[in-house]
């Protein structure tokens, strides 16, 4: 067992949109990541999708059936599998994302990772 500090984590990365894996619990792996910008639109067919803010404001945008989320420092959203979404962020954004895998980079698709 190792205590991990979320913040400091967060302050080892570099790169926007990716995402520095914590660890695995009951299924999920639990990620830290950084945004400013936007994602290209992209669904999960394969798992749901939890935000969690951690600094900052994000809106998760969505093509059809849902309303668009402003989510701020302490707010979660979990995004339901085969949604189509896109992550906003106007300003520097620091997140906690849970899911069964890795989810997204600005891309859209799945960056490096590596158990820290």
């Amino acid at each position: 067992m190792k205590k991990i500090n979320l913040y400091k984590t967060l302050d080892s990365i570099d790169e926007y949109w990716s995402q520095k894996v914590l660890g695995k619990a009951n299924g999920s792996m639990f990620k830290v990541a950084k945004g400013i910008g936007e994602i290209n639109w992209h669904k999960h067919e394969d798992q749901d999708e939890v935000f969690i803010v951690l600094k900052g404001a994000i809106t998760i945008r969505f093509k059809e059936d849902y309303d668009d989320v402003l989510l701020e420092k302490g707010d979660m959203l979990v995004v339901p599998k085969g949604v189509e979404h896109s992550p906003v962020a106007d300003q520097d954004v620091e997140l906690l994302v849970v899911g069964k895998n890795i989810t997204s980079n600005k891309q859209g698709g799945k960056p490096d990772w590596s158990y820290q």
